[in-house]
């Protein structure tokens, strides 16, 4: 009966819809709808989800009554039930979602029209579930934002794909289940507020590695010689008469040369293969050389080749984003989701790099438009992707429609126009021909007064045709690298030529550590180990940002002390859980199960309860018994001398014999030597007596506390000292006892307004110093002010009118003048506010992270800054609420 009812109401909807009825169209975002809107007719209502509607629950006020009893209500997965999931509906969206239920009750049919990946299916399942409509349900998908793209979409719909809801839900519940379970192990060993995740951890550990490496890094010194060499008679137009040319070779013994030294600073090969000059031997060999004949031995030429790179995924955009425009990927995303929004490029979360036959036609059209047809090859080329698992049939990142506006035909401006311009460059640059050109490669012989056999060796690269290139050229994320585009020119020689010398030099190097992660490297290294989606990529690292995992100097990415703490029990207790292999094939599991080839249920039970059969232990098991684990130990890390860095509740400090000092905030792990250490823990630190006041009797005493240097009196009993902060003038080793009375003696009075009876004081606070009258401060312009202030003063600057927030500060001299923003046109400054350093460009201001340092920080990274504060819009005030669990990765 039940099925004969909704094929009667099905059938009745179709003659309704094809009558001119009324369709509800559910797209994620506003700007979607809006665009969306725009392009349909007014038969379609658009409305936006949000997001998504509603999820596992977010702490135990989100548990329904019912459930609040339920061991597994915690979770909100039934591990009992074949891993159930409870979802509720979001408080914040129960208003929406009461609204589409008004839609849809107008409505003869519903088109769920969420994004095409898993994600996206997950969205429109959890909006068909909760809305439970009676009418005909589409799936409408598109990769595009155009009309053609979005009539398509409409004209051929397709059912919901369960499969891939079913991969989806398996991710969240096992995301979930690592989260609420390993999570508070890291509260209770390590620190409060602490959060595990499936990828977040492996990224962390990732980030945490690279460190040690660079701590256990020797550098080893290296020596050659530099000659700069004259064809005489070879010079001509467009051709230089002087090259450079490098030592490497001795008596057929290959000189030493970076990649030949070990971390440890040692030489991988036998001395007998290769020869490591010292600065002596170099200096006595150059030395040896001059007046000696150089000849050519040998010119080797080969032909130079050079292939468009690919259209771009998801991960090569972030990538490119970072070396070319200095954006991280989480800010790269934010446009690229306003891009794919309004219109302007396909869908931006994607793995593959196939372009459809109109995009083709589109790039080569516009290659031959804009560069002619010699640079367009006969045969379009075709991309597939490398990368394994690769998330549904996607296009690659590219402009939108089925031809391309260029840049300047966009009307974009600022970060959404220089992103635009970057995707259409490389999308037009994959459709052209390959640069080509050829490589010189020269060796130069001499022989030494005493005897020895020298060769000299010169490369060249000369581009005969561009190609390509003259669309786009890929960035590195080495700065030292060259450029594919990059030339390096040549004289013209023959074997047997004698060369001139202008310069023989002994050159001396130092390897180097291996390179901090950078946030395009990282991505790259995670999508390289097939190590989570590249989709979630951004929102990962900026999760390890937020919690104090990593900070940032310059470009690179430093772990703190406490990634190392949480890595070292992380390895040491749940190694399964953050072994690169094993996250990989997780990976691979999720992937099976989307296609159909595995069970969600028996999957998830092997990975809660574990395989008896295998002798793998189960999460279950593993977060059981936490009594083994030692918290002190994994928060230790030995420097030498008896010294230990130990991560406690209130964050990093050095300890040596009961003696402790805080650790600098920004000091980055491979920093922190045996001498630095030992320069801390001479600084000032312990408490330090000044003397008694005279008026109490009692001691008083300077320490150092967790928010810097203070002075505080030694009470008989168990009452409340007073405690003041040192002024930014004093410091613990030279702070008197006078200084000392007069810091404990504040507030100040100043003295009593005459007009309204209420008493002005001069304190000194958190932001610095100020005045206090009732509810009314104004700061002071220095501490000293503190105690010199008169009654007339203070009621003159009460007589002016009240800058908020850093408007004192903004109107004080800047420290530094940066120069432009390449986004507004507008100057960027670094001044000094009430919550520390700060840059701004006279309407945005940001302050700088942990890490940043206002006397060195770049334009670009100031920039940065600017554009990722206007990214998230001006601030709004959140009533604090309490999460009892952290949100997994």
């Amino acid at each position: 009966m039940k099925s004969s009812v909704s094929t009667s109401s099905r059938s009745a909807s179709n003659r309704r819809t094809r009558a001119g009825g009324r369709r509800l169209v559910i797209v994620e975002s506003p700007a979607k709808a809006k665009t969306i809107k725009g392009y349909l007719g007014p038969e379609y209502v658009v409305e936006a989800s949000v997001g998504h509607i509603r999820d596992l629950p977010n702490g135990a006020a989100e548990v329904p009554a019912k459930y609040k009893k339920e061991p597994w209500a915690r979770l909100g997965v039934n591990i009992e039930k074949d891993f159930e999931p409870l979802y509720v509906i979001s408080p914040d969206k129960k208003a929406q979602v009461t609204k589409l239920k008004q839609l849809l009750d107008d409505a003869d049919e519903l088109y769920l029209a969420t994004d095409e990946d898993r994600e996206g299916e997950a969205i429109a399942w959890h909006l068909k579930e909760v809305l439970q409509p009676k009418v005909p349900v589409r799936r409408m998908v598109f990769h595009e934002i155009t009309p053609q793209a979005i009539r398509n979409a409409v004209e051929n719909p397709r059912e919901l794909n369960l499969r891939l809801v079913d991969a989806q839900e398996t991710r969240r519940i096992l995301d979930r289940l690592y989260g609420y379970e390993v999570s508070p192990v890291l509260w209770k060993k390590v620190m409060p507020k602490l959060s595990a995740g499936r990828v977040q951890s492996v990224a962390t550990r990732l980030v945490v590695q690279r460190e040690r490496e660079r701590m256990a890094f020797r550098p080893a010194e290296y020596w050659d010689i530099e000659g700069v060499f004259e064809a005489p008679g070879r010079g001509s137009a467009g051709e230089p008469a002087s090259f450079t040319a490098r030592l490497v070779a001795v008596d057929g013994r290959r000189v030493a040369t970076g990649r030949d030294f070990d971390s440890t600073g040692q030489l991988k090969s036998s001395a007998e293969t290769v020869l490591h000059l010292s600065q002596e031997a170099a200096r006595a060999l150059a030395a040896a050389l001059e007046g000696v004949t150089f000849e050519v031995r040998a010119v080797e030429r080969k032909p130079y080749r050079r292939a468009p790179y690919p259209p771009f995924r998801t991960t090569t955009l972030q990538q490119e984003a970072s070396r070319k425009l200095g954006y991280g990927p989480q800010r790269t995303m934010q446009i690229a989701q306003r891009l794919y929004e309004n219109g302007y490029i396909t869908y931006m979360r994607t793995d593959s790099i196939t372009l459809s036959e109109t995009a083709v036609n589109a790039a080569r059209a516009q290659a031959e438009q804009l560069y002619g047809r010699e640079y367009v090859p006969d045969t379009p080329r075709r991309y597939s992707s490398k990368v394994k698992n690769a998330q549904e049939a996607h296009e690659a990142i590219r402009p939108a429609g089925d031809t391309f506006r260029t840049p300047a035909q966009t009307g974009l401006t600022g970060e959404d126009f220089r992103l635009y311009e970057l995707i259409w460059q490389r999308t037009v640059a994959s459709q052209m021909k390959d640069a080509t050109g050829h490589s010189v490669t020269v060796r130069i012989g001499a022989r030494t007064r005493d005897g020895r056999d020298v060769e000299f060796s010169a490369t060249g690269k000369i581009i005969d045709f561009h190609g390509f290139m003259k669309a786009y050229v890929e960035g590195s994320d080495d700065p030292d690298a060259e450029l594919d585009d990059r030339e390096r020119r040549l004289p013209v020689m023959t074997e047997g030529d004698s060369l001139r010398v202008i310069r023989l030099e002994a050159e001396g190097h130092t390897t180097k550590p291996p390179a901090r992660y950078t946030e395009a490297s990282l991505v790259k290294e995670l999508e390289e180990r097939e190590i989570g989606r590249p989709s979630t990529y951004a929102s990962i690292i900026g999760t390890i940002f937020e919690r104090g995992y990593v900070f940032k100097k310059g470009n690179a990415l430093v772990p703190t002390f406490l990634a190392f703490a949480v890595t070292e029990l992380l390895e040491r207790y749940f190694g399964r859980l953050v072994d690169y292999d094993f996250t990989a094939k997780m990976e691979d599991d999720l992937d099976r199960i989307a296609r159909g080839e595995a069970e969600a249920v028996p999957w998830l039970k092997k990975f809660y309860f574990g395989a008896p059969g295998e002798e793998l232990e189960g999460l279950k098991e593993l977060v059981t018994d936490l009594g083994e684990i030692d918290a002190r130990e994994v928060n230790s890390f030995p420097v030498g001398n008896g010294i230990v860095v130990r991560v406690g509740r209130y964050g990093p400090y050095l300890e040596r014999d009961g003696e402790r000092v805080n650790l600098p905030p920004d000091m980055a792990p491979d920093e922190l030597t045996v001498e630095r250490a030992e320069e801390l823990l001479a600084r000032p630190t312990g408490e330090r007596v000044l003397g008694t006041d005279p008026q109490t009797g009692h001691q008083i005493v300077a320490k150092e506390g967790r928010f810097g240097p203070y002075v505080t009196e030694v009470l008989p009993d168990k009452g409340k000292p007073r405690t003041a902060s040192l002024f930014k003038s004093m410091s613990l080793d030279t702070v008197t006892l006078e200084d000392a009375l007069k810091l404990l003696s504040l507030p100040r009075l100043v003295g009593v307004d005459p007009e309204t009876g209420e008493e002005i004081t001069a304190q000194n606070g958190r932001f610095g110093p100020y005045l206090k009258k009732g509810n009314d401060s104004r700061s002071l312009e220095s501490e000293d002010q503190i105690f010199t202030i008169t009654l007339e003063e203070a009621l003159e600057l009460y007589r002016q009118p009240k800058t908020r927030g850093r408007g004192r500060a903004a109107a004080g001299s800047p420290l530094r003048e940066l120069g432009a923003d390449p986004e507004t046109g507008k100057q960027i400054v670094v001044k000094d506010g009430r919550y520390g350093p700060y840059v701004t460009d006279g309407e945005t201001n940001a302050t700088l992270r942990q890490g940043d340092d206002a006397a060195t920080i770049t334009l670009e990274r100031a920039a940065a800054l600017l554009a990722e504060k206007r990214a998230k819009g001006p601030s709004t005030r959140k009533r604090a609420t309490r999460k009892n669990a952290a949100k997994a990765s």
